[in-house]
């Protein structure tokens, strides 16, 4: 990286004020952190949430723009003692593929004010929805899938987003005709995800090999080959965030799964430049030079196979079709062969590192 750039990256640390005092350890799972302000109520809990979003149905798929206006729209729900919370929010497309492709658009929601306050919807900012892309059971396994990643990345590291499961009755504001209902899933805010680890979202391009912390950049790559995802770059922020963390050092997140090949959607494909054709095919793209962070990593993600595999046995996990739920471990199945040992790992996963 350029002199300059590097010393933005200092001095845009330098003006973070940290609330750790000491070193955080990179390779933590979630069960082993305690997780820090804010922790908004809706992700302390997993079970599907069933919600009503009511908005101008119409009028939001013809937001195709990237920069689309926010819209008033509200979100309802039923409550322990069967009261109706209804909690006004705005929404905006997002997203470059699916805003393009997808019948309903890709939403953030912006919870603003105090509105939310007391209700499960309380402190969220302004998180990103995953909602139905084509009203079929085929694009809503997809989501099904793409929010299991999200889980079993958080079984590996407390550096990742939590998701909360929504079962979503979609209400056009117009005639208040809900038009369909599916699963989708809502994602933890990048902001508040970095606040979790005392540490801040850089928004800065270009961070290289020498930019990120060994150990959370061995973590990432691993995770990204483990799940046969190359649609990434933390160079170009794409599918991709830097968190700054309180030590000085810069950790790479990675989210947005939906072309991974564990999940193998009709529409994934490979960047051209890459030596793949096929999304199934795993390539590893981690660098050379943090060789020594991957072992400590690969016995991480031995030590919870049991747990990542026990996520396709709990009631989320069933939601996804049982011949899904087969092949899907035994992809996971490939992998465990390949990081069997250390040696294993070196010669079947790391060949292809970047010099």
């Amino acid at each position: 990286m350029p002199h300059a750039l590097r010393r933005s990256f200092v001095q845009a640390t330098a003006a973070v004020a940290f609330v750790l005092t000491s070193t955080m350890p990179m390779l933590v799972s979630a069960q082993e952190t305690k997780p820090k302000m804010p922790n908004p109520r809706l992700f302390r809990r997993e079970t599907p949430f069933d919600i009503t979003l009511t908005l101008n149905l119409k009028q939001i798929k013809k937001d195709k723009q990237q920069d689309a206006p926010w819209r008033t729209a509200t979100v309802s729900y039923t409550d322990s003692s069967g009261k109706k919370v209804s909690v006004p929010v705005r929404a905006r497309t997002r997203g470059v593929w699916r805003l393009k492709h997808c019948d309903f658009p890709p939403l953030r929601l912006k919870f603003g004010g105090k509105s939310a306050d007391g209700t499960e919807f309380a402190n969220l900012d302004e998180p990103k929805l995953v909602g139905y892309c084509r009203n079929t059971p085929q694009y809503e396994q997809y989501n099904l899938q793409e929010a299991q990643l999200y889980r079993v990345y958080r079984q590996l590291t407390d550096l990742s987003h939590k998701v909360r499961i929504l079962r979503i009755a979609y209400a056009d504001s117009a005639t208040g005709t809900v038009e369909t209902t599916r699963y989708g899933f809502l994602i933890e805010d990048p902001a508040q995800m970095a606040a979790r680890a005392g540490g801040t979202i850089l928004a800065r391009k270009g961070a290289k090999a020498d930019d990120l912390e060994p150990s959370a950049s061995a973590m990432a790559y691993t995770f990204l080959y483990f799940i046969a995802n190359t649609d990434v770059s933390f160079n170009g922020l794409h599918n991709g965030e830097i968190v700054s963390l309180p030590n000085g050092l810069y950790a790479p997140v990675t989210y947005d799964f939906d072309f991974a090949g564990v999940i193998n959607a009709h529409y994934a494909g490979t960047d051209p430049s890459l030596p793949i054709r096929n999304v199934r095919t795993r390539l590893f793209r981690g660098w050379c030079s943090q060789e020594a962070a991957y072992p400590a990593v690969y016995e991480l993600f031995r030590q919870k196979r049991a747990a990542i595999e026990a996520l396709y046995a709990d009631s989320i996990g069933r939601l996804i079709a049982p011949g899904t739920i087969k092949s899907t471990l035994a992809y996971y199945d490939d992998f465990y062969k390949e990081i069997r040992t250390d040696a294993t790992a070196k010669t079947s996963v790391f060949r292809d590192c970047l010099r």
